[in-house]
């Protein structure tokens, strides 16, 4: 638990189950909130006044599609009882004086006329509910409610109390719901909380409020949860914004700065070692980009300070090789290498990888004796026997050039001269986790930071903010092109049966081929179609007779290895997966791709799956097989991928439908993201304001004795910390 030095930070910590009662607070995790702070940062979804009416066209544009809980302002009419017993229900049109929405109760006759008599007995009511469809007509299905009246109908006392607000004041936040958790029970909860923080001092420097322009940190809580205008709250959200850019830019400049008095060991090319035989050794050219960026890791790996960069690239622009040649520079000059992976078939693939490009290169258990360095594998389900040899060479330095997963972390793990860590897919590992080998010595190794997601700059500077950037863009010559083609299962069957016959073909062709379901076993509480269901389809169907195969994160990880193996010698036609194949898997002989219920993928996971045809000279056909209806923002995701390949381009697309902690990784663990209000794309300006006022701190406070300063550090790190994924 973090200890904090500062009481306002302190009050903010306050667990729910203390404000109001653990019953209440079980409700509010729901809405990824624990403490008070949490609860204080929650901000309504819109405004209503006693005079202005709810839009309702605009909310249900808002909530087409998905399953949040809904309120509104509006007036009541036709409010009848309909229908034959047992099917009697009562619909009341609720109206803005330009859309509408119908409200339905159902039930016994005797409570049909209570809610018929309670419903005609005001002009106006807020209602809560699900928006839901019938007939294709929106509507709500007993949802919770309270008229507009200073004396209140109503029995529930939060009810009564903000319908009585509504009949008095000019604006009412309405929050996020859930179906057991109303808007006017979250706005008590709130009310509550800016109880228990009256007299909270603020944690930010005058100096720094002053710079930024906003206001003090009580102030904010109460603009955004009782303002007087739109004006006001705007400003109280500006200074909430802004604390979470802050946070995570003066952790970054302190990370920064941290790192710059660590000291590491040169690695110095060699005119006629590793680097320069594997660059002769290679069937293929390296482009620009490739040799301008191995340039740049080289002139890092030269330095006494350690080099801390990131690696982001397109799918299939060629960072793994990138990657290789810096650790080939390592191990040349008599150093060790790290590759760390976040799940074990990745770390397989990456060795079977790094082993084919080496070639006769690289000697040991693995593949055919070489004249220069082993290429370990470390995993945790390794047998005792394997790890212990994998161990013994990585302790003694006959092994240049370790590959492994978190296994590489365990205490047991000795490296005899670590001179660089690269970490594959950063966003699923914890920045204390990527510490945890650099911290083994007196000097700290290098470290390269991968990721195959592409990255606006407004999310670099606030997930990546601590690491100077490589971005690959340009896709190595000889890759094929691939088309992405979103098909309506339900409106156009037969697209699905040409489907499987083109599989087929490719097939016959000597081509192979992925399907991908979503989930892994039909009693898995997830919709959609499992890995075990598409693979007794397809094999009782349209390809039976082909060679086909199951992969899977539940398999043991020796039959996942075994699998892998044969798809990659070619002796399975069909490879049925789940999303685990979205990162490092390369076989240049697949050419296509059948993605089941794809709008179960976000953007940028599609955009990784995709990238796993068209690898080789072979074009490669993706086929999204989805049942979202045209319209709604599902398809528009899939719409989205099949219209382009540019990684950048999607990832924004990504950014703007999905939650920040979804897209930036850190929902890994199914935790909270540190991110609640910003939004990386929106508020780039605030992002640069915190960075330069950030960095000014580290300036003025190297040491960091500011107590609110060190609150906002320990912060960001106790929620880096909980987002760590566990370990292998």
């Amino acid at each position: 638990m973090t200890t904090w030095k500062t009481k306002a930070f302190q009050d903010l910590a306050v667990p729910l189950t203390k404000a109001i009662g653990p019953e209440s607070a079980q409700q509010f995790l729901k809405l990824n909130c624990e403490t008070c702070g949490d609860l204080l940062r929650l901000l309504p979804r819109h405004f209503m006044s006693g005079t202005e009416l709810t839009d309702i066209r605009s909310l249900i544009a808002r909530h087409q599609g998905d399953d949040e809980y809904v309120a509104l302002l509006a007036r009541i009419s036709n409010v009848h009882i309909k229908g034959e017993f047992p099917r009697q229900r009562v619909e009341v049109t609720l109206s803005d004086g330009h859309g509408s929405l119908t409200a339905t109760f159902f039930g016994q006759k005797k409570y049909l006329e209570y809610w018929q008599r309670l419903l005609s007995r005001s002009e106006r009511g807020i209602f809560a509910g699900k928006i839901g469809w019938f007939r294709n007509y929106p509507q709500l299905t007993h949802p919770a409610f309270a008229m507009v009246t200073k004396n209140g109908f109503l029995g529930n006392d939060e009810a009564q109390e903000m319908a009585t607000a509504v009949g008095e004041k000019s604006f009412i936040g309405l929050y996020p719901q859930t179906s057991k958790l109303m808007t006017w029970v979250v706005a008590k909860s709130i009310k509550t909380c800016l109880g228990l923080i009256s007299g909270l001092e603020d944690p930010l420097p005058r100096w720094v409020r002053d710079k930024a322009e906003v206001s003090d940190l009580l102030l904010a809580f109460h603009q955004v949860h009782t303002p007087m205008s739109k004006k006001t709250y705007d400003k109280g959200v500006q200074r909430l914004l802004f604390d979470e850019a802050f946070a995570t830019q003066v952790a970054m400049a302190y990370r920064r700065q941290d790192s710059s008095k660590h000291t590491a060991i040169p690695r110095l090319v060699g005119p006629d070692g590793l680097l320069t035989a594997f660059d002769a050794h290679l069937p293929f050219t390296l482009t620009h980009e490739q040799i301008e960026i191995g340039k740049a890791i080289t002139e890092d790996l030269g330095k006494t300070r350690p080099m801390q960069r990131l690696l982001q690239g397109e799918v299939g622009s060629g960072k793994t090789v990138v990657a290789l040649r810096a650790m080939l520079t390592v191990a040349d000059a008599g150093g060790q290498a790290v590759l760390l992976a976040p799940t074990e078939v990745l770390a397989v693939q990456h060795a079977y990888t790094v082993m084919e490009l080496m070639g006769e290169l690289t000697h040991g258990d693995l593949i055919t004796a070489g004249p220069t360095t082993d290429v370990v594998l470390l995993t945790g389900s390794m047998t005792a026997a394997a790890k212990g040899a994998a161990i013994a060479k990585i302790t003694s330095g006959e092994a240049g050039i370790i590959i492994g997963t978190h296994a590489l972390l365990s205490k047991g793990v000795q490296f005899a001269d670590l001179g660089l860590v690269v970490v594959d897919e950063q966003h699923r590992f914890g920045v204390e986790q990527r510490n945890a080998l650099a911290d083994q010595g007196t000097t700290r190794p290098h470290i390269l930071v991968m990721t195959a997601t592409p990255i606006p700059r407004s999310v670099a500077m606030t997930i990546f903010g601590d690491l100077d950037m490589s971005t690959l863009v340009e896709i190595p010559a000889g890759r094929a092109q691939v088309t992405t083609t979103v098909v309506d299962v339900k409106a156009k069957p037969a697209w699905v049966d040409r489907a499987w016959e083109r599989v087929r073909e490719e097939v016959a062709r000597g081509r192979q081929v992925f399907v991908v379901a979503p989930k892994i076993d039909p009693t898995d509480k997830n919709e959609g179609t499992s890995v075990v269901e598409a693979a007794g389809m397809l094999t009782a169907g349209p390809l039976a007779g082909l060679r086909l195969a199951v992969l899977h994160s539940r398999l043991p990880t020796s039959e996942k290895t075994d699998i892998m193996a044969r798809f990659t010698a070619g002796e399975i036609d069909v490879l049925v997966a789940t999303s685990m194949i979205e990162v490092g898997v390369d076989q240049p002989n697949a050419s296509m791709m059948v993605v089941f219920d794809a709008e179960r993928f976000g953007i940028s996971q599609l955009h990784q799956l995709r990238g796993r045809i068209g690898r080789g000279e072979y074009p490669g056909v993706c086929i999204l097989l989805t049942q979202a209806e045209e319209e709604t923002p599902a398809r528009e995701r899939l719409e989205a991928v099949a219209q382009t390949r540019d990684g950048f381009e999607l990832a924004k697309a990504d950014l703007a439908q999905r939650r920040e902690g979804d897209v930036l990784g850190m929902n890994q663990s199914g935790r909270r993201s540190s991110l609640r209000l910003l939004k990386v794309l929106e508020h780039g300006e605030i992002i640069d304001l915190a960075r330069g006022l950030a960095e000014e701190v580290v300036r003025r406070d190297p040491l960091m004795t500011d107590p609110g300063i060190a609150d906002y550090v320990a912060d960001v790190e106790a929620r880096a910390q909980a987002d760590l994924i566990e370990s292998a």
